[in-house]
């Protein structure tokens, strides 16, 4: 049985170069097609745009433009090279913001990182991703029919069923965030149920320290890789083992070109340095051309090729927001967001929404100057949080003048240890 799911994964690393870039022009002419792309790249000759020195000298567009470029032209900012009426699904998460989904086989590529993880044909997973407006179930179900294994759409929530589903249908794998699996297995052994079968697991949408992928397998479940992804931009990179090794850093999926640049601008950084992620995506239904992700991560240099026999660059993986955006409990959490929580309640002369806690126990909570604490009324204010950001909140009430001076409208203080 084959380690790799293709042969793209293993090819030479100049071969893989050449192509790419040979593929440029193409993906930058099918973009300045859209009415979105063709105003961001006017000028651009695509013939020209062979190296990744001409790729770095196009504009970038950022995740947190997608909101504003949305408004104007709805539904995708005219970023789009398919018609709406041809799309096979439109999502939309907080914000809101509105992600396309094709018709492909596996649009999202998430075929890559299940194969990693040891998803085969003829499994059986059980899909704990939320199917509710997000993505990224579907990534699941187009990357299960590409590899030939069976799906339960289990979605987020319900924990006794999920245990249920397990002991009755005996999935081998676990797809969905580290926190609900962790959850589950404490369900599972407050029920006496036996979710043995178990032993793989694939997670994303949340970090997974070490401290609780040991937890997972002193608990049963010894294979636990992660994948990087968004709802934007499918899956981009994904880690991979040999036997019970996971190897260090994420191997980058075979269709996207990955930069990383000074936060907040476009210029490449050195090799190793840390920086911000752009992607460009080659999808004829969503090209993206320098797409920043708002993630840190870093290029790994002067490693040896990853012993799974995938040649392509690997990085460190996710290292934090370049931006204040927030990801709570599978959501982003938006800067724009605790602005108009603080517009909708004039009482609240300064807000600041701090994210404590640990893995699986995630608090947030909005801390509010007021003029007068004593007198100031939380619950309204805890059902816009909830209504805006689809998460619970609690709030805290401050006198004026009490909070940093320091620009910070999200402060991520969580425990990753």
């Amino acid at each position: 049985m084959s380690d790799t799911l293709d042969s793209l994964e293993t090819r030479a690393p100049e071969q893989r170069e050449r192509e790419l870039m040979a593929r440029l022009p193409g993906l930058i002419a099918r973009a300045q097609g859209t009415s979105g792309w063709g105003r961001i790249l006017a000028g651009v000759d695509a013939n020209r745009v062979t190296s990744r020195a001409a790729l770095a000298a196009l504009p970038v567009t950022r995740k947190s433009d997608l909101k504003s470029l949305q408004q104007e032209h709805k539904p995708f900012g005219g970023l789009t090279a398919t018609p709406n009426g041809q799309l096979n699904r439109i999502f939309m998460s907080p914000g809101p913001i509105f992600d396309p989904e094709g018709r492909g086989t596996d649009w999202w590529r998430f075929s890559r990182p299940m194969y990693a993880a040891g998803v085969r044909a003829g499994g059986l997973l059980q899909n704990c991703f939320s199917y509710h407006f997000t993505p990224a179930a579907y990534m699941v179900e187009g990357g299960a029919a590409r590899i030939g294994c069976t799906v339960i759409p289990a979605g987020s929530g319900q924990t006794e069923l999920q245990v249920q589903a397990m002991v009755d249908l005996k999935p081998d794998t676990y797809i969905g965030t580290p926190s609900f699996l962790k959850i589950i297995i404490e369900k599972a052994r407050e029920m006496g149920a036996d979710i043995s079968s178990v032993r793989h697991a694939l997670m994303g949408a949340e970090a997974l320290p070490e401290s609780l992928r040991r937890w997972f397998a002193e608990n049963g479940v010894p294979h636990v890789l992660q994948t990087y992804a968004s709802a934007d931009v499918g899956s981009m990179a994904y880690e991979t083992r040999s036997g019970d090794v996971v190897h260090p850093g994420m191997v980058l999926d075979e269709d996207v070109i990955v930069e990383i640049v000074r936060p907040g601008s476009g210029d490449p950084v050195p090799p190793g340095e840390v920086g911000e992620v752009l992607v460009t995506l080659f999808n004829q239904d969503y090209p993206l051309v320098r797409f920043a992700t708002g993630d840190l991560s870093a290029i790994m240099v002067d490693a040896p090729p990853s012993p799974c026999g995938r040649t392509n660059t690997r990085i460190r993986g996710w290292m934090g927001r370049a931006d204040q955006t927030t990801k709570v409990r599978a959501m982003f959490v938006h800067p724009a967001q605790v602005n108009e929580i603080a517009r909708r309640h004039p009482e609240i002369l300064k807000a600041r929404l701090v994210v404590s806690g640990r893995m699986a126990n995630d608090v947030m909570t909005l801390h509010c100057e007021v003029e007068d604490p004593g007198q100031a009324h939380a619950p309204a204010i805890i059902e816009t949080i909830r209504d805006l950001t689809k998460l619970r909140g609690e709030v805290e009430f401050a006198v004026r003048g009490s909070l940093p001076n320091d620009g910070k409208v999200i402060d991520d203080v969580r425990d990753y240890s």
